[in-house]
């Protein structure tokens, strides 16, 4: 955009939406923008967490026959780039005709959004329900402990990161202490948030309150990583589709010394009562204990 474009735009916000719109879905995503009106919408949506493998269950679930991956992952139309638009969300995906002759050969097709985002966000979940009410809602949980390690890692990697880890979370559970409102989402979106985005007794309370118990399909990243093939099998009977043997690719795999115990055993304390609380509240016993 030249200096001159960008400038009158500033001055006219819904003309810089509009170029927006027609920028990202038309400009960007070419034939695929085109043919948005032709393009389906997701049957499922695997909504969390970060640094929970999620990227490799985008990666591999895709190798199922009658499942077609989104055009990437973490898509986040339904909290950050809502305002490109439905079109702009279809071009992402495959079109009718894929979808047609996919149930004619195999009799299924289904496809997906991966965003580990919208697990916390009530705003995400809510425009879900509205447009797709019927989606299938999966959550990959992995050990909050663990998982705050690996988001901690992946700061100090980036080059976001200064404080060692045991500062880190000491200053963000100050500040979750003087927060008073727990519902706000400027917990888990701050850059510091190792310890807010384990706490998923809270986040999954949003979407067990929008969406039938039997819609959602909530698994141990643990057992995804010990037996992915078991936990992908699982994935296709809650979707009800038939069972398929996987190649299975890791990605993304995170790479850090380990942590030192002292530092885990405070985080077993702290994370014991907001675990108990999920196991009240899902019935499901992770053994998040060691």
């Amino acid at each position: 955009m030249n200096h001159n474009l960008k400038n009158f735009l500033s001055r006219h916000p819904k003309l810089y939406k509009l170029y927006r719109v027609i920028y990202y879905t038309y400009y960007k995503r070419h034939i695929y923008g085109f043919t948005s009106s032709l393009r389906v919408l997701p049957d499922f949506i695997v909504i969390g967490v970060v640094r929970g493998g999620t990227t490799s269950l985008y990666e591999n679930l895709s190798k199922h026959p009658c499942i077609y991956g989104s055009a990437y992952d973490e898509l986040g139309f339904f909290d950050s780039n809502f305002h490109l638009g439905i079109h702009w969300y279809r071009s992402l995906f495959p079109n009718i005709f894929q979808k047609r002759i996919s149930k004619i050969r195999r009799g299924c097709f289904m496809t997906y959004d991966v965003t580990p985002f919208y697990i916390w966000n009530p705003t995400a979940a809510k425009r879900i329900a509205v447009l797709l009410p019927n989606a299938k809602i999966i959550a990959l949980l992995r050990n909050p402990v663990d998982r705050a390690y690996s988001n901690y890692y992946l700061g100090v990697n980036d080059g976001t990161e200064g404080l060692s880890f045991e500062d880190a979370i000491k200053d963000e559970i100050d500040l979750l202490n003087e927060e008073s409102s727990e519902d706000s989402t400027i917990k888990y979106t701050r850059r510091r948030s190792y310890i807010a985005k384990g706490l998923y007794v809270d986040q999954l309370k949003i979407w067990l309150d929008l969406f039938p118990r039997e819609n959602i399909l909530i698994l141990r990243t643990e057992d995804f990583q010990l037996d992915p093939q078991k936990t992908c099998s699982k994935i296709f009977k809650f979707l009800n589709l038939p069972d398929h043997m996987i190649k299975f690719e890791k990605v993304n795999v995170g790479k850090y010394p380990n942590m030192k115990q002292e530092t885990r055993e405070f985080l077993l304390k702290f994370f014991e009562p907001h675990n108990r609380r999920l196991k009240d509240l899902t019935t499901i016993d992770f053994e998040w204990d060691i």
